[in-house]
């Protein structure tokens, strides 16, 4: 929780008088009170085991958001490419770990390895951020609206590896049987069990972004995204960090792909497509550009959104993938005209 929320609440038990005074106008306290109220309440009403699942998801889209942010928010590199390193992590864990009795069952059997999930993580990982290495190194040579387009590009690509690259994904059959994670002889195989893990990472995922974002070089990173060529004269190796930025994030992003198979034990490229990618970026803006509690805020809004638009009683049931994102459009236009810097943010895109 950020530290002037925290104040808030503090003020609130201590002097409800000043905090009502103080409350006024304060659309960011309002937006984190609202948002908190919306999640405690809509989880109360549909009750704890559609809590658990709203709780995994937003785990996931958290994760995946803290990491963008470090790119989009805190150095100012407007990526839409990030679902690319999400489905490599994912796809990493899934050919690693999925169960071969499966796959000789298959018409078309891709190779598997069987390997436990704690295995299988690690290079899930370390694969993203290798790939983000290879594509960081070009991506350094533009800048702005071209940045964007290259990302762009980047996306596109990965989905088609994912689709086409029939030997070792399966295409658009996609891959079961991913594994869960297993500690000794505890597998957890449990919505709470992996709602704790997923929360545990998410937590690290967080501490990791704090170190990031209060040490010089989150200084640094912030100096690029007010004025690259102005730090340059300073003696600083701009591509260098920005390099280094945009790997840590790919390899948080590989990590949230890696959790994601192994929560759903399915997936197939259609979960990657560039959409994706655009939703990614609507909850950073939503949160905030350039804070950690924004992208949880943004994260456990979207999820509520998501989530919530299946109980309206009015909606039909074909409809409501498509109805959620035109809210998420609408929701973003207002913001566009009314907060630009978001529910919480610091600075507009």
């Amino acid at each position: 929780m950020n530290r002037q929320l925290f104040r808030d609440f503090a003020t609130l038990f201590r002097d409800p008088r000043t905090f009502w005074q103080t409350a006024k106008g304060n659309v960011q306290l309002w937006a984190n009170l609202f948002v908190i109220a919306w999640a405690i309440g809509f989880m109360l009403w549909q009750g704890v085991g559609f809590a658990i699942t709203v709780g995994t998801v937003f785990a996931i889209w958290a994760i995946l958001a803290v990491s963008l942010n470090l790119v989009v928010g805190f150095t100012g590199l407007l990526s839409v490419g990030h679902i690319g390193f999400f489905g490599i992590g994912a796809y990493a864990m899934a050919i690693l770990s999925s169960n071969p009795e499966y796959e000789q069952l298959r018409t078309e059997a891709i190779p598997t390895f069987a390997w436990p999930f704690f295995a299988a993580l690690p290079v899930s990982v370390l694969l993203a951020g290798l790939v983000a290495i290879v594509v960081g190194v070009v991506f350094n040579r533009f800048r702005d609206d071209i940045y964007v387009l290259v990302s762009f590009g980047f996306a596109i690509i990965a989905f088609n590896v994912f689709l086409n690259w029939r030997g070792l994904t399966r295409g658009a059959f996609g891959i079961h049987e991913i594994a869960r994670p297993k500690i000794g002889n505890w597998v957890l195989d449990g919505e709470l069990d992996f709602l704790i893990f997923a929360l545990v990472l998410l937590a690290i995922v967080m501490v990791i972004a704090w170190f990031i974002v209060t040490s010089s070089f989150g200084r640094v990173l912030t100096a690029i995204r007010e004025d690259e060529q102005a730090i340059e004269v300073f003696g600083y190796q701009v591509t260098q960090y920005k390099l280094a930025i945009w790997v840590i994030s790919a390899m948080m992003a590989g990590l949230a792909g890696g959790l994601f198979s192994s929560w759903t034990s399915f997936i197939d490229p259609f979960s990657f497509v560039l959409l994706e990618s655009i939703l990614l970026i609507s909850i950073v803006i939503l949160g905030g550009l350039a804070t950690i509690w924004g992208s949880l805020l943004g994260a456990m809004a979207f999820v509520l959104l998501e989530e919530g638009m299946r109980f309206l009683p009015f909606m039909p049931v074909e409809y409501i993938g498509q109805a959620r994102q035109v809210v998420l459009g609408i929701l973003l236009v207002l913001l566009m005209l009314f907060r630009p810097q978001g529910l919480v943010g610091r600075y507009r895109l």
